[in-house]
């Protein structure tokens, strides 16, 4: 019997045929990719993994490969002969020129305990004086028109008019002329008590006529700080005229922070300058250290006394103050830009062996101008990094080795944790900035001071 072969016979044997030839076609690529991958999977496997991690959480170890909990991406390996928690980050000397990274020596030196503060100027208290009334009279001229007025020693402040004198001299006058000169002497001594001037007794013997007028003068140099009174006002005994502040001497108070009070002192040598004529000097002494500690502020002030004989300071100028003791002590010292601070720790980058760089936790003393102290975490002659380090903080952070300057977790977590707790990381991961913060890292540097204040 003769079968016809009819159009879905034909159809049925090229899709047939169409299956075989695919199948051939997708078996010879597997194995083409098989074989590639093979040296490479060789190399991977003959290094040894010492845990997985998400690089956007690299606190977080796990002890196998597995999908992150909390990006949706794999777990990247970290392997033994990548940089550890002991060995630090790897950075060739070629990286390190090409990402400008300086580095600088721990260095030993004799330094003076030395503040740099800020003060204002002010009148020297201690010297002001004071031009007051001993009489009963009135004001009859006011030679000093008003406060800040400058006056030299001898200067005319005001004019007193005084009408009880008369009467005294009057009759001393009477005396003398009728010759009882133990009369005249005892209205002498009266005249004396009753705050009489010599000097106008004599004007009135030789003139025949009772004074009763008297001037009273600026006993130094300075300037009218205060004026109490106006023509024709009437004034008493003990009443102030006008109080004159002298200026061959200013105070200065500085203020000086909280933390600093240990290393200010009275008798501590002062230079000061202000941005009037910085290139001037002016030579002077911590007087006093002034009770209190502003609660605002948190600095207490120092009084200091600054010679100030021609007279070019006034009150109210703003003087940067230097005070230097005469003790030297031996302190180790750090550029104070190497220094990463935290919040609740300093750490500071330390170049190991060969090309490593590792954080190292330590304990920070005063400043001294562009430098810092060191109390511990490190030696004489080591070598730290000065810039760049938020460079390399990206890098420990990928790495595990300086996650928010803080330790690494104790022990490694399994990606089939909980589903609590994989919910609660991701919460926790997701609300701080800690992921944030590193995942910018690798987009744009940002400012090292706000890298370095990571918890």
């Amino acid at each position: 019997m003769k079968h016809a072969f009819t159009p879905k016979h034909i159809v049925l044997a090229l899709l047939a045929a169409g299956l075989v030839y695919a199948g051939y076609w997708a078996g010879a690529r597997q194995h083409a990719a098989t074989t590639a991958a093979t040296p490479e999977a060789e190399a991977a496997s003959a290094r040894k993994v010492l845990y997985w991690h998400d690089p956007m959480a690299p606190t977080q170890k796990f002890d196998k490969p597995g999908k992150s909990p909390f990006m949706d991406m794999d777990l990247v390996p970290v392997y033994a002969d990548e940089a550890g928690a002991d060995s630090g980050v790897q950075v060739s000397p070629a990286l390190r020129q090409n990402l400008g990274i300086r580095m600088a020596t721990v260095r030993r030196a004799d330094v003076k305990d030395t503040l740099e503060l800020v003060g204002t100027t002010q009148f020297d208290e201690s010297r002001a004086e004071v031009v007051q009334s001993r009489v009963t009279g009135y004001v009859e001229r006011l030679h000093a028109r008003a406060p800040q007025q400058r006056v030299t020693r001898g200067q005319p402040i005001a004019t007193l008019f005084v009408p009880e004198w008369i009467a005294p001299q009057e009759e001393y006058l009477a005396l003398n002329r009728g010759g009882d000169t133990a009369l005249a002497a005892a209205a002498r001594l009266r005249m004396r008590a009753l705050s009489i001037p010599d000097a106008l007794v004599a004007e009135a013997e030789r003139s025949g006529k009772a004074q009763t007028r008297l001037t009273l003068n600026a006993p130094a140099d300075g300037v009218i700080t205060e004026l109490a009174v106006r023509d024709g006002a009437m004034v008493g005994p003990g009443v102030t005229i006008a109080k004159i502040s002298g200026l061959g001497t200013v105070w200065l108070l500085a203020e000086v922070p909280e933390a600093l009070l240990g290393a200010a002192h009275v008798g501590m040598a002062v230079t000061a300058s202000f941005a009037g004529a910085p290139q001037r000097s002016y030579t002077g002494h911590v007087r006093e250290m002034l009770p209190g500690v502003g609660t605002a502020t948190r600095t207490a002030q120092a009084r200091l006394e600054l010679d100030n004989r021609d007279g070019s300071l006034t009150p109210g100028m703003l003087m940067q103050v230097r005070l230097e003791g005469k003790q030297t002590a031996s302190r180790l010292l750090v550029p104070a830009e190497a220094v990463i601070s935290s919040g609740k720790r300093s750490v500071v980058l330390v170049a190991g062996d060969g090309n490593s760089i590792r954080p190292v936790t330590v304990g920070l003393g005063r400043e001294r101008g562009d430098d810092i102290e060191i109390v511990s975490g490190l030696e004489e002659g080591q070598k730290v990094v000065a810039s760049g380090q938020f460079l390399i903080d990206s890098e420990a952070n990928l790495k595990g080795i300086l996650p928010k300057f803080a330790e690494a977790s104790a022990a490694p977590m399994t990606p089939a944790a909980t589903a609590s707790a994989t919910s609660a990381s991701a919460s926790a991961a997701a609300s701080s900035p800690a992921a944030t913060a590193s995942h910018a890292d690798h987009a744009v540097p940002t400012n090292h001071s706000a890298h370095g204040g990571k918890q």
